[in-house]
């Protein structure tokens, strides 16, 4: 399954099923695990560690050092987990010391072509990066979040669950749970309700949340203002939960 014109260091391990193509370079501390497809013309470096079932085409650049000046050359790690497609140019890179030392990427997400996973990012569970959509170092991305073309994200930043980012947008604040924003600076403009539905939220669960969106994006209230009515007047469903802790938990700033 290792194509003899590949370049696979000793002392890489890889699991029994993993393909690898035409001219890809895998380096010394890199760890695949099994039934992962690794097209040609692929780099595997640094401490980098990839799971089960993933599939990484041609030209992607994974684990290489951090674009960063503070990076002093250490053994940083990249965790990628399981069933993730990574497409054409797109580049996953290590973490720093200063950052926690590791970026980190769940299972089942889609990283379309020239999209770009910085430094001690942390992405989620189900999270499709369109093609161009780049992450500065430091964001977290929760599960199901999809970021549209040309997008890119400050440092420090953190996408909510089930959010819709529009192609273009400059996301320079948090963007709160269940949420779509667009433009530069990115604002929120509305519920990502065609998403949700599809996910099966239920028609009670979407009336708590339009009414707790209401609330901190409409009603001109401030935040703090805006959480203490959602506390005192709607049902405490988990759902709620998670909009309200994103928000109280904010070191940025939502993007109202």
């Amino acid at each position: 399954m290792i194509h003899s014109t590949a370049i696979v260091h000793p002392g890489a391990r890889i699991a029994e099923g993993v393909g690898i193509g035409p001219y890809s370079v895998i380096g010394e501390h890199v760890v695949i695990g099994a039934g992962t497809v690794v097209g040609p013309h692929v780099v595997i470096e640094g401490f980098t560690e990839i799971g089960r079932d993933n599939h990484i085409f041609q030209f992607a650049s994974v684990g290489a050092a951090p674009q960063d000046l503070k990076f002093r050359g250490g053994e940083t790690r990249l965790r990628i987990g399981d069933r993730n497609t990574v497409r054409e140019f797109v580049t996953l890179h290590c973490g720093t010391e200063d950052g926690g030392g590791e970026t980190t990427i769940g299972n089942d997400n889609l990283f379309l072509a020239y999209s770009h996973v910085a430094h001690d990012c942390h992405v989620a569970n189900r999270v499709i990066l369109s093609n161009g959509a780049t992450l500065a170092g430091h964001v977290r991305v929760d599960e199901f979040a999809i970021l549209s073309g040309l997008c890119a994200v400050h440092q420090f930043t953190r996408i909510g669950c089930h959010v819709m980012v529009a192609g273009g947008s400059m996301v320079a604040q948090d963007v709160a749970p269940y949420t779509m924003v667009q433009g530069d600076r990115a604002k929120t403009v509305g519920l990502n309700l065609v998403g949700l539905k599809r996910r099966g939220f239920s028609e009670e669960t979407l009336r708590v949340i339009k009414k707790a969106y209401r609330l901190v994006f409409r009603s001109g209230l401030k935040v703090e203002e805006a959480l203490a009515r959602i506390d005192a007047e709607l049902e405490n469903i988990p759902e709620l939960e998670v909009f309200v802790e994103f928000i109280r938990q904010s070191e940025r700033g939502v993007a109202r």
